[in-house]
């Protein structure tokens, strides 16, 4: 199991105002912040990172790009995630929708980030 991740960003102030809009629509908030990065998590149980899940960093974005999947619990998530994202500078990558070619529930939305990372919201219901 993962217990955290992170990326390299170009602009922390750009890319935290972009993570925390589109993460709380999965129930994400910033858990610890250093100025020159951040971690984000949900924090539902006792066990979970105090300083989060997911970290961004600034500094030269990793090449190639990484492919970032976080688990949203419904369907709604998964559509809330990508609208805020397309609100917040994300381009599409692949609207909500099934992807049965993955398996039969696996509803998901993706989406290129502010520095062409590709992330996504997925349901498995």
């Amino acid at each position: 199991m993962i217990d955290h991740t992170g990326i390299n960003v170009s602009s922390i102030a750009t890319s935290r105002a972009f993570y925390k809009e589109v993460l709380k629509t999965l129930g994400y908030k910033i858990c610890l912040d250093f100025g020159t990065s951040a971690g984000f998590g949900s924090q539902e149980s006792m066990g979970d990172d105090p300083g989060g899940d997911f970290w961004i960093s600034e500094a030269t974005p990793h090449s190639p790009r990484s492919h970032i999947a976080f688990r949203a619990k419904t369907h709604d998530e998964v559509n809330a995630f990508y609208e805020a994202a397309i609100k917040c500078g994300g381009q599409c990558n692949g609207a909500p929708g099934y992807r049965p070619n993955y398996h039969a529930n696996y509803y998901a939305a993706f989406i290129l980030e502010l520095d062409g990372y590709n992330i996504e919201a997925v349901c498995h219901r």
